[in-house]
């Protein structure tokens, strides 16, 4: 062969090698050309199998090889012989090319083919012969039954990796031999059949191996499962089904198999559904008992559970449409007719696709499909359904949910990807609201498809305005109109509330607070107040329904109108009589009939309403109201007063809850209402009538509106930011009454009792028996024991069953790398299972404390009880001295013969008789304590070493030399006592022979003792200070802490609750590759070198773990790919990575095995035999059958990779690395939506499961055909729920891609489930709140800012909405569901686009909708990442707040704003979308504020209301005026946070750590946050816009450029930052503060402090932000950006232009150009004002001045317009330009001088017109891109282009001026590193080497 061959043929084995063995350079999986078959291909996974099989033989026999290429070949050929999809044809070229190899190194003759055949079958019994099969499955079988597993586990390991892979392609050969022969030999068949049976696991199956038998998986031997699969077979009352229907061998047909055959579901939807119903009924019955061995049967109960839990959504809907369900009677329906109907409805359910978000539909299409089958079921052969029949057989898919996705689809499409208004598409709420009603019975079975309801929208419609009302189907029930009267419209009791307590409390305060008749008159006037209001609530309920007639049912809008016509004639009513009375009243009848009427009317009409509100909000009501329904009046009064839907019914909670929510809210309420009242409201009273009664007050410009009007706009300036800050304080008062009512429940909870090792070191005697009563199962005689007082044995006891637990806590932490392994030696608790009579504490507790005790010993001059007492306080000195004693005695008993076991014994004889006499001080010589100590320490150091002859020597002589240190040193007793003893023992050792032989502790349990005494006599270092590192100490102190809270009885696995772990991901990283650890960043800083200067210990750690040295250089470590693959582990684990992820939620399945291992041994069989050790070994406990399977049953983890399919095709490394994930983790379920293109070029989706195969890649399980591409709606919701079909149990945990779990956590989880069972209210639980721990805290000062907020919520915060307020919602991550609630009801999140992008919390909305109950949980904690740069933080909370302004204009918001009681409704109005509410409202009370204060600085009234104030000594005026500034209380928000750091820390470390914090700045970076949370929330409320925002989640190391922040907040804060300056600029030169510079700092101050944070905030969190040579660089690159004029496919990042656009895009509608444009002519006061205070215009108020300044900005623009004229039009006549421009340029500059010379023009009137036109300008450069259609119409685009980037230019000089003069400093680039990087200089990171590009480490 030619070189160039011999090449190819090398490269091609190579390709194929790495498939086979899986392993690239770095330890990933890699694909060769077997793993690269096409996805058109795909379908046939058996032409992968060949190709790897082809290849592993390709040594042995290459001509087998071949034909298994050609076979491979011909499959392919046969799928496709036109090579039409996507890359077969490149596929087949490169297979043919192999084949020809083989081919071409066949150096003689040809080949023939008719043999091919029969070498294939020699073959197969040659390759048996070779690996002999017959043994090999014999070898494991045996190795696993012996049970040793301690020193086999690796070779076990092997055995099973080789059988398998052996096997496999077995499997592979035997299936090529059946496709290509028609005849097999009868002793080859029989050999492949068994063969075949030893494949089982091969086989793909998930968790239960139901088509298969198994023999290695013990799972099917578990009687609940036996009882299970039996329960489902198919039962004698089933018509039987047709011929040819297949039914896999290894299991007879079932209920699932008859189902599938009528309706034709999906032969894998079937597959997994059955396992699915078999793991619930299994888990069910395992919760009542394991059934009876011979023939286990369910119990009646468990089916009667899985059937009520199930179809309870479906009972609840027939109910509510009052119609019959399909059963007659529920008692009458059988057992076999429960299990039917519940695997009627699963199949429905894992096949619905996008539908399952549609819970109500699928109630309907199931109460069909159920009646259909009963039709059936009276047959004698199944027959098709008639609903499914299709043109090539059956379909449900086809027939039944393509129809509903088809339109679902086509309304999603016509949303213009989120563009068009909600309101002009059906969602998915929209089409599942359809079937609320009756008419949905007009859609008929099989599908109407001609009905309004199929309706497609026109194409290109993107509003209902322009499609027409005729053309489409509009909403239903509720219409998502974008306007901010959605939180009048939802929270109306709110508002009317406030707004009338604010009436009532300022009519109070006019009446000088004097409560008599006419105030009595005066407060009276609430009552039109209130129906007015009211009457504007129908207004809005009839136009939010616009959109939405004509598919809402008739009595919904009948509703509707009459409350509008109800109070529309009520308010005219009410308000007439109220203002004929005052008229009356004024005329001097004070005793006027009218006022008498009124006075009854509103009586009347108040009590009507507080009696009907009582009836139905107060919650000791409820029942007897719904007794009433019956009554037509009840009915009517309940249906006008709040409309009925599906959801929402039953909105109460029991009357204890009521009363501790509503107590809760009347202090807050009490203090916020006296707060307003003495200190708003009352002190504005007096200065208000003042301004009112000034007459003739000179205006400084010329007053349009003031005249006749009482000065209504200088009341309005006063009272606007007074009355904006009583609607806001009412959550100030709830977060200072929250935070201390969660500091009580915390301390009540006894959270923060351990906070520190000192306090965990000194309560750890207690750790046992507090395990023991929490998370153990109860033990029964524990309770017996402790009343009989056996206290060592009982302690004993508890300690040897705490010490697995805590020992593999301390492995795990050792694993991860946190301690190192003499820490681990430390922590490790001794098995306490020997003969000790005390328990033995681990070496932490006890080291040096023999030192300790010996020398108070040797200098005691104390009686003995005081010895004994000095040694006894400390209980850890006792214990030491305790375990010595006895611990030596045993060891010795044990070594020495029979005449040294008598030594020994006469020796302790006389201690133990000297103590009864307390003696011990005369009887033994203690200063001689050294002595012995090195006595023994001497001998055990030999002892703990193997056995030579020379040690054994070595030993008896340190015998020797003890006896002779006690006998003639130690011992001062009388020896005449046992004289013949003594005599005997002197006399052996005077011949030599005493000790002479020893018997070596070779025993494990005794080994230990021995390594363990010789630390106690040797350790002379305290152990206060293990373990070292900060994580592994807070974990343990959690975890300690949670063993004294209180938790639920755990129960024994198999009892438990089961659950899966469900994570979605799209395409973060998985782990790190060796390219991207060490990439090196702008400043020379790569992520590894990161990683290790911030984790030093850790990094420290992992090398000792490997095997190498600290100071190895890291090119060594690069060599071995072993190290490279750990390496890369070590430092996905410290990022937010998949890896990791997925490593903390395994910790589930290892705490399980650990458990289901340890509860092997009753409580009996350990207390019966303490001596034995195997009760509490844990060796090789991942490795038992029996763990395994109950792991496997009670636990199941799913990842979603929605494109890992596509990840795979492209052959990216994160598939490469998510197949190494799944070989590590076997119990790891991949989930991903696999696309396959059809050979008529379309395309095909799939949602497939899969799992690791032995040949390092994933085996699929099972691949469900969907109707179309599964993302209608947002990615996240819709990646979760096409793969929660493949999930398992009773509950579900959602989990993000960038969280951690902790084994310890791990071990409570089984208490947590029990929470389902526990009474948390009138609803049992259906979501488990968990609390958090953000483990990025570290990494920077804005990490820990986010850590500090974050942590604060999900602790205190959520624990106060849970108990006492009832309002916790799901706020993703990691909260437990009820799955089966949740999956029967819509799922767990919601997925409509753009209304639901914050999905998870409507998860929660919809829980509690549907009648769930959330709660919250602190005894466990998950590990969550957060966003530690500014940026990244700052798209996070501006993702969060745009999804809140979403949740605003959504159904669940207003449904739960209208359902809940008052107080409810508060809770979650204040902890919901009224905190974004109220955070924009902080900011408007600044700008009402400052606007106010520049009204009357412009127009001169705030020095003429002062001068009359003056005169007249009007004090409270000028304090009205000056000192109103009461809205900075925001400081207060910090208690919450303040609190949390005292209940867990301690008040000491609690200050410390709030006083750096403030030190660090964090009150820039809150204030910052401010500014985009109301940016965000404001304008997505307004104009729509809200997105995803992908944040990358990594380490911010790298320096932001200027360019980059200033596109990312020039909107958000920079704008209004610099308005807010121009503001207090305007107030500084034209206020009157009487030339007092501290009056207009002290009010000013906290405004300036906003604004400043706003302007420079994101400079000074930025790395190297204040680096001359960055900032150079940074201006460099923001000219270009600016000047970049762009063009088409140019992005935002490259140039201004594309960026602007961008920025304008969110304005589409004609609300959003009218809200803006009226935003916009604020900056118009501006101009009017300054004008006027020019002393070119001297005294003149005349509107023409204000004219001029018009002209004059007119000549300005024509100004720019002539200096900014485009060069391209210009180059014909550039001279002339030039000269023009020239000449205006000196015609300006001479006008100005000669203004400014001869008349009276000063420089600072120029200055002052430049501040008067520069918001002018922006005002109409606002107004102007607001209407950006007609401007470009009017050809001025390109001006206000230009004018806009003019504007921009100038904004960013006045930002950029600032940071380039700090930059000159080199102090204050050190000062920022230190502010920035605080918490890594604390663990040694040296980042002014880092940030100086200076980087040691070059070995990198």
């Amino acid at each position: 062969m030619s070189g160039a061959e011999v090449l190819w043929e090398r490269l091609v084995r190579a390709a194929l090698r790495r498939a086979r063995i899986g392993d690239d350079t770095y330890g990933r999986p890699a694909v060769g050309i077997a793993g690269n078959v096409p996805s058109a291909l795909a379908k046939n996974r058996d032409i992968d199998e060949i190709l790897r099989v082809a290849d592993e033989i390709q040594e042995e026999d290459p001509n087998v090889s071949r034909i298994l290429c050609e076979h491979a070949y011909s499959l392919s050929q046969n799928l496709d012989p036109n090579s039409e999809g996507r890359g077969v044809l490149q596929f087949k070229t490169g297979l043919m090319s192999v084949i020809k190899q083989k081919l071409a190194k066949r150096e003689v003759g040809t080949i023939d083919r008719s043999q091919d055949i029969a070498k294939l079958q020699e073959f197969y019994k040659r390759y048996r012969e070779k690996h002999n099969v017959d043994r090999l499955r014999e070898e494991e079988m045996k190795l696993r039954e012996s049970g040793a597993f301690s020193a086999k586990l690796s070779e076990l390991e092997r055995k099973t990796l080789k059988r398998k892979r052996i096997f496999a392609s077995l499997r592979v050969l035997g299936m090529v031999i059946e496709q290509l022969s028609t005849e097999i030999p009868e002793e080859l068949k029989s050999l492949m059949e068994s063969d075949s049976a030893m494949t089982e696991d091969l086989i793909a199956y998930n968790i239960i191996p139901l088509d298969a038998p198994s023999l290695t998986n013990t799972i099917m031997s578990l009687l609940e499962v036996q009882a299970a699969v039996s329960a489902l077979k198919y039962y004698r009352g089933l018509p039987e089904l047709p011929r040819g229907h297949p039914i896999p061998a290894a299991r007879d047909a079932d209920m699932l198999d008859f189902l599938q055959c009528i309706f034709g579901f999906q032969k894998d939807n079937v597959s997994n559904q059955r396992e699915h119903l078999v793991h619930l009924l299994a888990n069910e019955q395992s919760r009542l008992g394991i059934p009876a061995e011979t023939e286990p049967k369910l119990d009646e109960a468990a089916v009667q559970n899985v059937f009520v839990k199930s179809l309870e959504n479906y009972i609840n809907w027939c109910s509510y449409l009052a119609i019959q369900p399909v059963w007659s009677s529920l008692d009458a329906v059988s057992r076999e007719k429960k299990l039917l109907y519940v695997s009627l409805y699963y199949l429905i359910w894992g096949e619905a696709a996008n539908i399952r978000f549609l819970p109500e539909c699928l109630c309907y299409i199931f109460h069909h499909m159920a009646r259909e089958m009963d039709e059936i079921v009276r047959q004698q052969i199944a027959q098709p359904a008639n609903s499914c029949i299709t043109q090539d057989g059956v379909s449900f898919l086809d027939q039944v949910i393509l129809p509903l996705y088809g339109i679902v689809a086509a309304e999603a499409e016509s949303n213009g990807n989120g563009k068009a208004p909600h309101s002009a598409w059906r969602n998915y709420d929209d089409f599942n609201e359809h079937f609320w009603s009756l008419h949905c019975f007009k859609l008929g079975w099989p599908w109407r498809l001609g009905s309004s309801f199929f309706q497609k929208p026109p194409l290109g419609s993107k509003n209902l305005v322009n499609s027409g009302r005729r053309q489409r189907r509009g909403k239903t029930s509720f219409v998502e109109h974008r306007t901010f009267l959605h939180l009048y419209h939802s929270f109306h009791r709110l508002w009317i509330f406030l707004f009338m307590m604010f009436q009532g409390l300022t009519l109070v305060a006019f009446n000088d607070g004097l409560l008599n008749a006419k105030t009595l008159r005066a407060v009276l006037s609430l009552g039109p107040t209130f129906v007015v209001m009211k009457f504007l609530e129908s207004v809005l309920d009839i136009f939010m329904m616009y959109g939405a007639y004509t598919t809402t049912r008739h009595l919904a809008i009948s509703r509707i109108f009459l409350r509008f016509t109800w109070f529309g004639v009520a308010s005219v009513f009410i308000t007439f009589l109220y203002v004929k009375a005052l008229l009356e009243e004024s005329q001097g009848n004070g005793n006027s009939i009218v006022f008498r009427l009124y006075v009854i009317v509103i009586g009347i009409y108040a009590g009507v309403q507080i009696f009907i509100s009582f009836l139905m909000r107060i919650p000791a009501c409820h029942r007897l109201t719904n007794q009433c329904d019956r009554w037509p009046l009840i009915r009517f009064v309940k249906w006008m007063r709040q409309e009925r839907y599906y959801v929402g019914r039953g909105m109460y909670e029991r009357s204890f809850d009521f009363i501790k929510y509503m107590l809760f809210w009347l202090v807050v309420l009490g203090a916020k209402f006296s707060f307003a009242y003495f200190l708003q409201i009352r002190p504005l009273v007096k200065p208000t009538r003042v301004i009112v009664g000034m007459d003739n007050l000179e205006y400084s410009w010329h007053d349009l509106v003031s005249k006749n009007n009482h000065n209504a706009l200088t009341v309005l300036s006063l009272w606007a930011p007074v009355f904006s800050m009583y609607l806001l304080d009412v959550y100030v008062f709830y977060v200072l009454a929250s935070a201390v009512w969660g500091f009580l429940l915390g301390a009540r909870d006894r959270l923060g009792e351990i906070r520190s090792l000192e306090s965990l070191h000194k309560l750890f005697e207690q750790f046992p028996g507090a395990f023991v009563d929490t998370l153990h199962v109860p033990l029964p005689n524990r309770s017996s024991r402790r009343a009989s007082g056996e206290g060592v044995v009982n302690n004993k006891v508890d300690a040897a069953r705490f010490s697995p637990f805590w020992n593999e806590i301390i492995r795990n932490l050792r694993e991860e790398d946190y301690i190192t392994n003499l820490e681990m030696e430390w922590l490790l608790m001794p098995k306490n299972s020997g003969d000790l009579p005390l328990v033995q504490w681990p070496l932490f507790l006890l080291a040096s404390k023999i030192f300790l005790a010996k020398d108070i010993a040797v200098e005691s001059r104390d009686t003995q009880d005081e010895l004994w007492d000095r040694i006894s306080r400390d209980d850890y000195m006792k214990y030491a001295v305790q375990e010595c004693y006895y611990t030596i005695k045993l060891i010795l008993t044990e070594i020495l013969d029979e005449v040294g076991r008598m030594w020994v014994g006469r020796v302790y004889d006389d201690i133990n008789a000297s103590i009864t006499k307390k003696s011990i001080l005369v009887d033994f010589q203690l200063n001689k304590l050294p002595l012995l100590i090195s006595r023994v320490s001497a001998l055990m150091g030999i002892l703990k070493e193997p056995k030579t002859p020379e040690l054994e020597r070595g030993a008896v002589k340190a015998v020797q030399d003890l006896y002779d240190v006690v006998t003639h040193d130690i011992l001062s007793i009388n020896m005449r006592e046992n004289y013949d003893a003594w005599n005997l023992l002197l006399r052996e050792r005077q011949e030599g022979r005493l000790f002479a032989k020893l018997k070596w502790p070779n025993n494990a349990d005794l080994s230990e003792q021995v390594k363990r005494l010789h630390s106690l006599l040797t350790i002379q270092h305290s152990g206060s200070n293990i373990p070292k590192n900060l994580e592994a100490r807070r974990r343990l102190e959690f975890f300690t802490n949670s063993l004294f809270m209180k938790l639920p009885v755990a129960k024994p696995v198999r009892e438990m609750l089961s659950f899966s772990v469900f994570t979605p991901y799209y395409s973060e990283i998985v782990l790190y590759s060796m390219a991207e650890l060490l990439k090196k960043n702008e400043d020379g800083i790569s992520i590894l070198f990161y990683l290790q200067k911030i984790f030093p210990d850790e990094w420290k750690n992992f090398l000792a773990r490997i095997g190498r040295e600290e100071d190895a250089l890291d090119s060594e470590l690069f060599d071995n790919p072993r190290d490279i693959l750990e390496l890369r582990f070590w430092a996905s684990y410290r990022g937010q990575t998949l890896a990791r992820t997925v490593r903390g939620m395994m910790y589930y399945r290892k705490a399980l095995m650990l458990q289901t291992y340890l509860e092997r041994t009753t409580s009996g069989d350990l207390e019966s035999g303490i001596g034995s050790s195997e009760a509490t070994d844990t060796l090789g406990f991942d490795l038992s059958p029996e763990a395994r399977a109950q792991a496997d049953l009670k636990f199941t983890y799913v990842v979603t990779c929605q494109i890992y399919g596509k990840q795979k095709e492209e052959q990216k490394p994160e598939a490469a690395d998510i197949a190494l994930l799944m070989q590590r983790h076997e119990a790891l379920r991949v989930a991903f939506i696999d696309v396959v293109e059809t050979l008529n070029g379309g395309k095909e989706y799939y949602s497939k499961l899969v799992k690791a195969d032995v040949n390092g890649k994933d085996k699929e399980i099972y691949s469900i055909k969907l109707p179309g591409n599964p993302k209608l709606g947002e990615g996240k919701p819709e990646n979760q729920n096409h793969a929660i079909i493949f999930t398992r149990g009773n509950a579900i945990q959602t989990i993000d891609m960038n969280q951690d779990n902790y084994f310890e956590e791990a071990l409570k989880m089984r208490n947590l489930l029990e929470e389902f069972h526990c009474d948390h209210g009138l609803r049992p639980a259906t979501i488990l709140g968990v609390r958090e721990h953000v483990f990025t805290g570290g990494v920077s000062s804005l990490a820990s800012f986010m850590s500090n907020q974050e942590t604060s919520f999900v602790t205190l915060g959520q624990r106060v909405l849970a108990n006492p307020l009832k309002v916790r919602m799901h706020y993703g991550h990691p909260d437990v569901f009820d799955r089966v609630f949740h999956i029967t009801r819509g799922g767990i999140s919601k997925a409509s686009r753009i209304i639901n992008i914050s999905e998870d919390i409507f998860s929660g909305f919809n829980s509690t909708l549907r009648q769930g109950n959330v709660t919250h949980h602190e005894y466990i904690q998950v590990g969550k990442g957060r966003d530690v740069g500014l940026n990244q933080i700052a798209l996070f909370e501006g993702k969060v707040a745009g999804g809140n302004g979403e949740q605003v204009l959504s159904r669940d918001v207003y449904r739960l704003g209208q359902l809940f009681d008052f107080f409810r409704m508060m809770s979650f109005f204040y902890t919901t979308v009224g905190f974004y509410f109220c955070t924009m409202l902080t900011v408007l009370t600044v700008y009402f504020f400052l606007y106010g204060k520049a009204y009357l600085a412009l127009s001169g009234l705030d020095e003429e209301i002062e001068e009359r104030a003056r005169i007249t000594k009007n004090t409270a005026l000028n304090a009205a005026l000056n000192t109103q500034f009461l809205f900075q209380i925001g400081v207060f928000t910090a208690v919450p946070m303040v609190l949390g750091f005292i209940l867990e820390d301690g008040f000491l470390r609690a200050i410390v750590s709030f006083v750096t914090m403030q030190f660090q700045l964090c009150t820039v970076f809150f204030t910052f946050s401010l500014g985009t949370r109301t940016h965000y929330f404001g304008r997505t409320i307004l104009h729509g816009g809200a997105r995803y925002q992908a944040t990358g989640r990594g380490f911010v190391v790298r320096h932001i450029k200027f360019s980059e922040n200033y596109r990312l907040y020039s909107r958000s804060h920079f704008v209004k930052g610099l308005e807010v300056v121009l503001l207090l600029i305007v107030y500084l030169a034209y206020g009157y503060n009487e030339g007092n510079a501290a009056s207009y700092i002290l009010l000013t101050l906290s405004s300036w402090f906003m604004a400043l944070s706003w302007l420079f905030a994101p400079y000074l969190f930025n790395p190297s932000g204040f680096e001359w040579q960055k900032v150079v660089e940074d201006f460099r690159d923001w000219t270009n950006w600016l000047l970049y004029r762009g063009g088409i496919g140019v992005k935002g990042e490259e140039s201004w232009e594309a960026w602007w656009d961008e920025e304008l895009a969110h304005i589409r509608t004609i609300g959003s150009r009218i809200a803006e444009t009226i935003l916009s002519l604020r900056f118009f006061i501006f101009q009017y004002g300054i004008v006027y205070k020019l002393h070119v215009q001297g005294t003149n108020t005349s509107l023409t001045v204000y004219g001029l300044s018009w002209a004059v900005l007119a000549v300005l623009i024509l100004l720019f317009k002539v200096f900014s004229f485009s060069q391209k039009i210009s180059v014909n006549f550039q001279l002339l330009l030039r000269f023009i421009q020239g000449l205006s340029l000196l015609l300006v500059l001479a006008g100005l001088v000669v203004a400014v010379i001869f008349s009276d023009l000063s420089v600072s009137d120029v200055f002052a017109a430049i501040l008067a036109f520069i918001p002018t300008g922006w005002g109409i450069l606002s107004i102007a891109v607001a209407w950006k259609p007609v401007v470009k119409n009017l050809g001025l685009w390109k001006s206000v282009r230009s004018i806009a980037r003019l504007y921009d230019a100038g904004m960013g000089m006045l930002i950029f001026i600032p940071i380039a003069f700090f930059s000159w400093f080199p102090f204050i680039s050190t000062f920022q590193t230190r502010l920035m990087f605080n918490q890594a200089f604390s663990r040694g990171l040296e980042i002014s080497l880092i940030l100086a590009g200076n980087n040691p480490n070059t070995g990198i």
